[in-house]
């Protein structure tokens, strides 16, 4: 697969470029080849023109070349002072600004490196200059493929709004080097797959983080996607492997998949290799990891990361930091499942190492692995330069480490696709309503707001057009035949006399209402109402023309509602495999048959 943006060509003599860093598959998953692949053929990229930044007058100094000492605190390289004058490069002034601007381009190193941090729940550096090259390396694409829009976040008591940020990391090989890290050649150059995909959820008080994972291997619906490089369209898929949505229009489609699932507002994404992780983790000088035993990841047929670790904590970077990422054979029971959370406490133990670690001192290592992170980063516009992705760190850096959770989306093995799984009915949507609602996944308060009744007038219940839908079908349960007729007819008894049921069936994990336009707002929240539905599953789209009840997979018997479907407030389904940050004794559970 190609790139999906070309670099900027502005007549700016470049830096160098680091490396071109791939997230291959043997970061995380030995079975890359394992025949999921989407059955629509080629991936149908284009090049898209990556928009460049903005970057502060520095007279006529090349991108990427050390400023002249008298013009490093941002004075004008042209100005024709002479040796020796007060503001020049042998006066005070102009030795103390020599040595302020060595200091913010130290300061800017430092920075940028943070971004990385950033991407894996860091905290942000400080500066305010930026290179033009770093702009340049980042590349863009569209936030959701898919049809149905998603909803502006509702504001809690003190006017503020969460912020989701979904990380994707792509298995493609379509360099040399992504290549050079191993996997099946017949999988060169093929069509990308969403192998790591985690969602991050910063609370609108700004006071805690949660991020949910998504094993690999789920199935799921995959919505219609529509690449607008090709304007080629992909029909919706209602049983397919997660990872496969990448290959259909880009990373937007794999945003899309999210909110058909999980009905959560997904602000921004950034999707990126983890070499540059591995990269970060030799700058901090290793980033420590714990085995409750002796491992080495091989298989008697040679299969697995090749990982070897004496029982205990021990710091791991360079090709180890790499083996620790992608090693699936060797940690609890084999699954993707133990292989996501060994990323979790890789993930966290960075964060710490961020925080504390003051050696990240040496410009020429810092500007290294700044060219390397923002180089292996695809996000969508919104976050499209430096100067975006310094404000994102802002949010993010008042977060206490004990404060970020990391889970694992609760699932079951799939009893229709063999060593697969499916979100676990009840507790995978608990956890998901939690994130809409914005309650910490670490059990603390939050200043959350109920979602607020609108004040739309309400028309008459005989007067509303009501659409119901079937969504109960689930690939182990099947659908409930009538359940659109059914409620349908509940509605009608309850004043609501203009419902009708549609034939066609809408697969959805939970219950919603909603409706086209907000003047039908205030008529769908009494729909909900009536059928004790809460308020916040009501939700603005376009994909309807008349308010539309979606009976989900959550209600699959009954004329209300049932109350057992309801969010579980502040407890965290045990199966989510909750994982603060500041846990330093936590350990991976090893298999006793890759002991040695």
């Amino acid at each position: 697969m190609g790139q999906r943006s070309v670099r900027g060509e502005g007549t700016q003599d470049r830096a160098p470029q680091a490396r071109d860093l791939g997230w291959d598959d043997s970061l995380y998953g030995e079975d890359g080849a394992e025949g999921d692949g989407p059955a629509e053929g080629g991936s149908g990229r284009k090049s898209r023109t990556a928009a460049a930044g903005t970057v502060p007058a520095q007279g006529t100094r090349r991108a990427g070349e050390t400023p002249e000492p008298g013009a490093a605190a941002g004075s004008d390289g042209g100005s024709g002072r002479r040796r020796g004058d007060a503001g020049g490069p042998d006066g005070p002034a102009g030795a103390q600004a020599a040595r302020h601007g060595r200091k913010d381009r130290r300061r800017v190193l430092r920075w940028v490196a943070s971004v990385l941090s950033l991407l894996i729940l860091g905290t942000a550096g400080a500066g305010y200059l930026y290179y033009q090259h770093l702009n340049d390396n980042i590349k863009k694409d569209e936030l959701n493929l898919g049809k149905n829009r998603m909803p502006e976040h509702k504001a809690n008591a003190a006017g503020q709004t969460p912020l989701n940020i979904l990380l994707i990391g792509s298995d493609a090989r379509d360099s040399k080097e992504n290549q050079a890290l191993g996997g099946a050649k017949e999988t060169f150059n093929g069509v990308a797959l969403a192998d790591v995909q985690m969602l991050i959820h910063l609370s609108a008080d700004r006071s805690n983080v949660s991020v949910v994972s998504m094993p690999r291997d789920t199935m799921l619906k995959i919505p219609e996607c529509k690449d607008p490089g090709t304007g080629k369209v992909y029909a919706e898929r209602r049983f397919a492997q997660t990872n496969e949505s990448l290959g259909r229009g880009g990373p937007g489609c794999t945003v899309a998949t999210w909110y058909e699932l999980t009905g959560i507002t997904i602000d921004h994404f950034m999707m990126i290799d983890f070499a540059g992780v591995v990269s970060m983790a030799d700058a901090v000088g290793g980033v420590p990891v714990c085995v409750d035993k002796n491992i080495h990841s091989r298989t008697r047929t040679g299969e697995g990361s090749g990982l070897k670790l004496p029982k205990g904590t021990h710091p791991v970077k360079g090709e180890q930091a790499l083996q620790w990422l992608r090693t699936r054979y060797g940690f609890g029971d084999g699954s993707d499942l133990y292989r996501a959370r060994a990323q979790h406490m890789y993930m966290n133990s960075m964060v710490r190492e961020l925080r504390a670690n003051t050696k990240l001192t040496d410009p020429n290592k810092l500007r290294k692995l700044a060219e390397a992170a923002t180089d292996a980063l695809t996000v969508d516009e919104g976050l499209g330069t430096i100067s975006k992705l310094y404000d994102l760190a802002e949010e993010l850096k008042s977060v206490p480490t004990a404060r970020i959770t990391m889970t694992t989306m609760p699932n079951v093995y799939s009893t229709r696709r063999l060593g697969k799984v499916e979100p676990k009915p009840g507790e995978a949507e608990q956890l998901f309503e939690m994130i809409r609602e914005d309650v910490p996944l670490d059990g603390k308060a939050s200043k959350r707001k109920p979602a607020a009744a609108s004040k739309d007038p309400v028309a008459p219940a005989a007067e509303t057009e009501v659409m119901v839908q079937n969504g109960t079908y689930t690939a182990q349960s099947g659908s409930v035949g009538g359940r659109a007729t059914a409620i349908a007819g509940v509605l009608s008894g309850k004043g609501w006399t203009r419902t009708v049921a549609d034939s066609a069936s809408n697969a959805q994990a939970k219950t919603v209402v909603q409706y086209p336009g907000t003047e039908l707002e205030g008529d769908a929240q009494a729909v909900a109402k009536a059928l004790g539905i809460p308020v916040s599953s009501v939700k603005k789209s376009a994909a309807v023309t008349r308010i539309t009840v979606v009976v989900g997979a959550d209600w699959r018997e009954g004329d209300a509602y049932p109350k057992a479907a309801a969010r579980k407030d502040g407890k965290t389904p045990e199966s989510a495999n909750a994982l603060r940050a500041d846990d330093t004794k936590a350990c991976m559970p090893v298999d006793p048959n890759f002991t040695w």
